[in-house]
């Protein structure tokens, strides 16, 4: 068993690993940490320079001129500015309904990131019954809608309060904006809120989450063609703006395909649980050690593994590295910069537990930390699961190259029991190592029960 040594050879079939490509809902990394809301991370991400830029130029470029003429052209653009801040804000309010109600119906918040086609609220996990998936998807639109109406109500105020056109005008595209954001969203079609409204129906008539995910995906998948359909009409007709329906006709596909995976996946792996493909044995390594120092050590040793936790001197997990992070430092750099400066932190970190069913465990692949799942019980780390374990687990139940087939998959795989989502118990919320007696050994720890570190 190869497990996680990088050795060569150890990968035999590299179509048949498993990579996540989606998880349900799109992963999108911030490049900004703009602070907490309501307890909530929020970042941006780059591309909503995009977006400002789009309204601001759009406004005053083009539009505020021709409808309200007369007005400095400062005035234009300062409108167009503040159109575009409060569109933003506008789209963080809505995404901060998404997790403020998520979180009340037990399913955990990672971010909030804006980007250029709008914004993600970052769930761990998924809702629990169908109730709770239509409220948390029901509350983004209906937030839309409530915004939408107090800014046409400031656009009344402020117009019997005698000010001027302009200032009332954007008011009124703002209010229209909002409207529009929810009407769209409401479209029955993964990965939009209407798409989980339509999941969570199909999920309660039928009973049977998976068919619904995978039915709601499709759905999306249509929509997204049609949008690009449409993009390409546009674009034929010489309106640039079919560009734009192309782009998001494409995210939408693209996210729509991911999620039909994500359903065809879990239920393939229905029934196994992780203590089920897990490795045991764990090698963990000191976070004041250099990246030059540890990269000559894990070169010389006879089976090196490509994933070491890092333990501070009380026990505790401060982080997870791999060789890919390692090796992505620069080498001049190598020999000043310590394991845990390019550490995956504890606080990003993707954690499981033992008997969460597998399929769980999937959209937290995707997290920061290469792919792997750091498994905890009592306090310790007990394990982890990575790409190749779960490459094997689908093996062994004939969906092996069928994961990467996306949403054109040939495989007819049974529906999961009732419960495969859950797992009976809340994951694992932070660093779970109990404390240790001094600093931890660097290079092969004790091996576990069985097995060793996936890759």
């Amino acid at each position: 068993m190869c497990g996680d040594r990088a050795e060569p050879g150890c990968r035999t079939n590299q179509e048949r690993v498993w990579r996540p490509t989606g998880t349900g809902r799109l992963r999108m990394t911030e490049t900004i940490r703009v602070g907490r809301l309501a307890g909530v991370r929020v970042g941006l991400h780059w591309s909503v320079v995009g977006i400002v830029l789009l309204v601001v130029i759009g406004l005053a470029g083009y539009q505020l001129p021709v409808v309200f003429p007369g007005y400095p052209v400062v005035a234009y653009w300062l409108a167009g500015l503040g159109a575009a801040v409060l569109f933003v804000c506008s789209l963080l309010a809505h995404e901060m309904a998404h997790a403020i109600v998520a979180r009340r119906n037990g399913v955990q918040v990672e971010g909030i990131t804006l980007w250029l086609l709008g914004g993600v609220a970052r769930l761990r996990g998924e809702a629990r019954t169908p109730g709770a998936e239509l409220r948390i998807a029901l509350v983004g639109p209906v937030t839309s809608v409530v915004v939408g109406v107090v800014l046409a109500g400031v656009a009344w105020l402020a117009a019997v309060a005698g000010a001027g056109t302009l200032t009332v005008g954007v008011l009124v595209y703002l209010a229209v904006v909002n409207a529009v954001l929810a009407v769209f969203n409401m479209v029955p079609a993964a990965p939009l809120d209407g798409g989980r409204v339509l999941r969570a129906a199909l999920w309660a008539w039928r009973g049977d989450r998976f068919r619904a995910a995978v039915w709601a995906a499709r759905a999306g998948r249509g929509f997204g063609f049609l949008l690009i359909v449409l993009g390409v009409v546009r674009l034929l007709t010489r309106d640039t703006g079919g560009l734009w329906w192309m782009l998001l006709g494409w995210f939408v596909v693209n996210v729509a395909g991911a999620e039909e995976q994500q359903a065809r996946a879990g239920a393939a792996l229905a029934g196994i649980r992780v203590r089920d493909v897990m490795s045991e044995r764990l090698d963990i390594a000191d976070g004041r050690w250099t990246v030059e120092d540890f990269l000559r050590g894990v070169a010389a040793a006879v089976r090196p593994h490509s994933a070491y936790p890092l333990l501070d001197e009380a026990g505790r997990v401060r982080g997870l590295v791999t060789l890919k992070r390692l090796r992505a430092v620069p080498p001049e750099r190598r020999s000043t910069t310590s394991l845990q400066q390019v550490a995956c932190p504890p606080d990003e970190m993707a954690w499981a537990e033992p008997d969460e069913p597998l399929a769980t465990v999937l959209p937290r692949m995707a997290q920061c930390t290469d792919g792997r799942v750091v498994v905890g019980q009592a306090g310790r780390a007990v394990g982890i699961v990575s790409h190749s374990d779960v490459s094997r687990a689908a093996g062994r139940v004939g969906f092996g190259v069928g994961l990467a087939g996306g949403a054109d998959l040939a495989q007819e795989t049974p529906a999961p029991p009732p419960d495969w989502w859950y797992p009976g118990g809340r994951p694992v919320a932070g660093p779970p190592p109990s404390p240790g007696s001094g600093p931890p050994p660097v290079g092969p720890g004790a091996p576990g029960p069985g097995g060793q570190q996936g890759e």
